[in-house]
């Protein structure tokens, strides 16, 4: 994925890609999450910034792996969103580790 951050922007089938989701649950979580504001072009195509990418994250760690609730996952990221963004971001590098030593397990 560090091909991918110096983009500006991901088109919807991309990031439904990153997140192996559907692009409808994409655009219903645009409805859902405020903090969720792709830019769209002249052909009303959505277009995701990375900090969209980076919410969609964090809403998909609540929700999907966490298992919250939508309207649980909107009051935890309104009460304390920065805790979330660590938490996301902790899980995002024991992830990165967890790869890195089984791929290092292979080669041995």
């Amino acid at each position: 994925m560090t091909e991918k951050s110096s983009k500006l922007y991901y088109s919807i089938g991309e990031v439904s890609k990153m997140f192996d989701v559907n692009t409808s649950l994409i655009r219903f979580w645009e409805k859902e999450f405020s903090i969720l504001k792709p830019k769209k072009n002249a052909k009303g195509n959505r277009l995701f910034t990375q900090k969209d990418v980076d919410n969609l994250h964090i809403i998909y760690n609540l929700v999907k792996e966490r298992g919250f609730t939508l309207e649980g996952a909107k009051k935890k990221m309104k009460e304390n969103k920065s805790d979330v963004m660590n938490e996301a971001e902790m899980l995002k590098s024991l992830k990165k580790v967890r790869s890195f030593l089984l791929d290092l397990k292979e080669e041995l």
